[in-house]
This record gives structure tokens, sequence and C-alpha cells, in this order.
């Protein structure tokens, strides 16, 4: 008998529509699927007003549950409170690992810090415009813009940086630089599972594909900076590990 998969996370989604375009929603949907499976769809707005007509063609499509939210005062955001309160009561009434916010809203920012400290996972989702208080207190946040234009592996819209230009840009460097060292062995090696989580906890919202690369270990590897080494245990999973090189040595790869 062949060993069963763990059981997929499950995972809330709700969505601001006041806050986020109805363009990101496809590449959305295939971002959460790489978590777990979005038990529970729901998106907050007034459809009574024509801005959100964008969105209506779509919820059916991929099942996603419109909560009606009137705008009883001029310059009052009734969709974030509906919201929340809606997050709150899943929170402690349904059987959940994590919630994806999708917003470029502040007003979420105590809203994900609250969830965190119960324990479950909270991704966040936004414009550019995001603020870093809210981007900051999640364990993970992707931009939009990342997500547009469906899920495919390499975006034909963000060509691949260079060596050349990954080494001008100094935070990416650093914060690799750190996130190896901050998780080598006493060889010098890091397991770049290891290397990702530690980005994570610093930087919620990096992402390779930023860049041009649809992973990390591409990224890794196109900054010539690295030495890599890949290796199969015995049930076939292959662990990548990785070591920076001293000044001047050309990258290996085994």
């Amino acid at each position: 008998m062949e060993p069963s998969s763990p059981p997929q996370r499950r995972f809330a989604v709700l969505i601001d529509a006041d806050n986020v375009s109805a363009s990101a929603l496809e590449g959305l949907i295939a971002e959460i699927a790489n978590y777990g499976v979005a038990l529970i769809k729901r998106i907050y707005g007034d459809w009574t007003l024509p801005n959100l007509k964008s969105w209506k063609a779509q919820l059916l499509e991929h099942a996603i549950q419109p909560i009606q939210q009137f705008r009883y005062t001029v310059g009052k955001n009734a969709t974030d409170s509906a919201l929340i309160i809606d997050a709150m009561d899943l929170l402690f009434r349904a059987k959940l690992d994590g919630f994806c916010l999708v917003s470029s809203d502040s007003d979420f920012t105590r809203l994900a810090s609250r969830i965190r400290e119960e324990g479950l996972m909270v991704i966040g989702c936004g414009e550019r415009k995001t603020p870093r208080a809210f981007v900051t207190a999640c364990d993970r946040f992707v931009f939009t813009d990342i997500l547009r234009g469906a899920a495919a592996p390499e975006r034909e819209n963000e060509p691949k940086k260079t060596a050349s230009e990954l080494k001008l840009d100094r935070k990416l460097i650093d914060l690799l630089r750190w996130a190896v060292e901050a998780s080598e062995d006493d060889d010098g090696w890091a397991n770049l599972g290891a290397v990702g989580a530690k980005i994570m906890s610093q930087q919620p919202d990096f992402d390779a594909r930023s860049y041009g690369f649809s992973k990390l270990s591409s990224l890794v590897e196109a900054t010539n900076m690295f030495e890599i080494e890949r290796q199969t245990s015995q049930n076939g999973r292959v662990d990548i590990l990785l070591r920076e090189l001293p000044p001047q040595s050309a990258p290996r790869r085994r």
C-alpha cells in the first residue's frame, strides 16, 4: 500500500473587491493551490455600484460567494468592517489552517496579526501600493502584478535578469547571503528550503518571479555566486544545497 499524502491545508480566501483588480483573480486562485485548498471563498463590496462590474463575470466561474455591503456613509469603508467580522467568526468557528486576505488596504494589518496569533498562516495579496505594515504582518505576501496574466511558469512581461544585473541589486544579494549564512551547517552548506524560509521570515513579499524566475533555485543559480549540489534521498526527494563561493570563483554544480 502506498503511503497516504498529508492532508492539504484549508484556507479561507477573503477578497476586498474595492482594493484589488479583478484581473488578478485567475492567478490568485492558482497561487492559493500551491499552499492548500480554498475551502471558503468570499468577496466583499457594494455590488450595486458599476465599478465592481469586472468582478461579476468571474464569481460564478470560481465559485466565489459575493457579500453585499452597502455604503451607508460617503468616505467610510463598510466593506472592511464586514470582511473583518466574518474573518473573526471563521477564525473561531471554522476548522481552518490559514487565511488569504486579498486587499491593498492597511486596515487589515491588525487582522493579519491577530490571525497569526492563533497559529494560523496568513497569505496577503495586493497591489504594489500596499502599505508595508500590512505586508510584514503576513507570513507571505504576493503582489498582484506577479499573478496577472495567468499562472504561466515564466512571465513573458518580466524578463530574466542577468547575473550582472542581479549582483547590482545590493538588497537582493545581501538578503541571499544573510539567509545562506543563517542556514548553513559546519561545512558551509545550506539547504535551499531553509534558505527560503529565512527569506520569508525577513521579507514576506520576496518573490523570485519579480526577477523573471519561476523558482528561488533558478534565481540563486543565476547569480553565479553559489556552489550548488543536488542530493537525491532514498524516497526520491531532491534536496538542493548551496554555499557561497569565494570571490572570483566560477560556480560549480553537481
